[in-house]
């Protein structure tokens, strides 16, 4: 007898890839989800106001370089933007400790569903003030808190495994992984034990990596065409993944961590 759509163990996954109990699976999908999303705001915020907001090297090297220059403005706005990305990072940390705390099963669908109404708001706010010159500081600002806050729930839920708002580190590990996996080809006469590639690694970060690419093509083609409305199915899919856990009933309280 065939199985309902429901209960097939695919969808099962995505119905728990938020829960407080975590797989590798459910880690490897929610990454690649969330870097999709996080590809795609990447690459529309660039689009809608002309700059990246989801890593900080730039945002810092930025400052350093306007500060030498004695563009006070410009170090101003730099330095809103990294403090909005910390502000997103710790507000994740409180919101999953608190959660930890006061309904654990729900811990992790917090952030998640607080980055769903912020990108809302990112589409609701950047339509209305687009038009105003000095407002792209403060639409950079808040999406600079986005990928704060979900580069910091990954980060906890993946035990510092899997980044997605910035893939700087991810490509230097597949680097490295590909460089072990050259080095064996080539030293097979060794007597000494053979390096050994984290080939399950290398799978999880070509897979990350390849879906922030991805959202960053399907980002910049709906912003294109769709401008900020864009926003609404990013904050749809987030909602999706958040919104099985978030209606369970409170049965358990853990511990801060």
């Amino acid at each position: 007898m065939n199985q309902p759509l429901h209960r097939h163990p695919q969808f099962r996954i995505f119905r728990t890839v938020v829960a407080h109990a975590r797989t590798g699976p459910n880690d490897l999908l929610l990454g690649a989800l969330l870097a999709f999303v996080a590809g795609a705001t990447n690459a529309g915020g660039f689009l809608a106001i002309g700059q990246y907001t989801s890593h900080m090297s730039g945002v810092i090297s930025s400052i350093a370089d306007n500060l030498a220059l004695g563009l006070f403005t410009l170090v101003g706005a730099g330095l809103m933007m990294l403090l909005s990305f910390t502000s997103g990072a710790g507000s994740s940390a409180i919101l999953i400790n608190w959660g930890r705390r006061n309904a654990r099963r729900k811990q992790y669908a917090y952030p998640i569903a607080l980055e769903a109404v912020l990108l809302l708001n990112f589409g609701g706010i950047g339509s209305v003030i687009s038009h105003i010159p000095q407002a792209g500081v403060w639409v950079a600002a808040l999406l600079c808190f986005i990928m704060g806050l979900q580069n910091a729930t990954i980060t906890k839920i993946s035990g510092a495994r899997i980044r997605t708002t910035h893939m700087t580190g991810m490509v230097t590990d597949i680097g490295i992984e590909l460089g072990k996996l050259v080095y064996r080809l080539f030293d097979r006469q060794s007597i000494q034990p053979p390096v050994q590639p984290d080939m399950r690694k290398l799978r999880i970060l070509l897979r990350v990596v390849g879906m922030f690419l991805l959202g960053g093509l399907v980002g910049a083609l709906g912003f294109k065409h769709l401008g900020y409305g864009f926003c609404m199915p990013l904050a749809a899919l987030l909602l999706a993944l958040a919104s099985p856990q978030l209606f369970l009933a409170n049965n358990r309280r853990g511990k801060i961590a």
